[in-house]
């Protein structure tokens, strides 16, 4: 699909959805400044394996395809090094509305692989229990759950890891945790107000 081949006039398509991500998209996201030059896409280092670019994904949600934007691959595929917001020209905060539309697609559990949303959700509870992920427990639970014959392989990298004090078996908690719950706390609930 062609970002040409994207037409509003189909059925069940939100034309405000434009809005919706826009107003969801923590800042400013910019994303109505899009002017389709393609920049994001050929600064990505990961674009070859999304299912649309993109400018592509900026495209069907302008055009109201909201299934369509929040099934695709494309955010869970971007690794938030931000090449492309530093190289657009308009000033799009690319890599904030791909984390806006993972919260979307979670919420409506429209994402085709829960092998992502299960990642980010046990990265998450890492960060509200300790403060700090937990690299050895969020790689164990990962590859336990979703890749349990590929765990003896990982084996030899992991003991590297330890025995080189990279990475403990055991998770540690952040000085000042309940400050830390509190703020997410208030997020939370700025997030369920708006």
């Amino acid at each position: 699909m062609s970002a040409t081949d994207v037409s509003p006039a189909e059925p069940n398509h939100n034309l405000r959805f434009l809005e919706e991500v826009s107003a969801a998209t923590a800042g400013v996201s910019r994303l109505e400044m899009c002017i389709q030059c393609g920049t994001c896409g050929g600064s990505c280092p990961s674009a070859a394996d999304m299912d649309h670019t993109p400018r592509m994904l900026f495209a069907m949600i302008r055009a109201g395809m909201r299934e369509e934007a929040l099934r695709s691959n494309t955010p869970w595929i971007c690794v938030s090094c931000y090449h492309c917001v530093v190289r657009c020209p308009q000033g799009v905060h690319i890599a904030d509305v791909m984390y806006t539309l993972k919260g979307m697609a979670v919420r409506a559990k429209l994402y085709r692989d829960a092998k992502a949303p299960e990642f980010s959700q046990t990265f998450v509870d890492a960060i509200e229990s300790y403060g700090r992920s937990f690299e050895f427990g969020l790689a164990t639970r990962h590859y336990l759950r979703h890749f349990p014959l590929r765990l003896p392989g990982m084996a030899p990298m992991g003991l590297g890891l330890l025995t080189k004090q990279r990475m403990s078996m055991t998770p540690h908690r952040i000085d000042g945790i309940d400050q830390l719950k509190a703020i997410l706390d208030r997020a939370k609930g700025l997030e369920l107000t708006s």
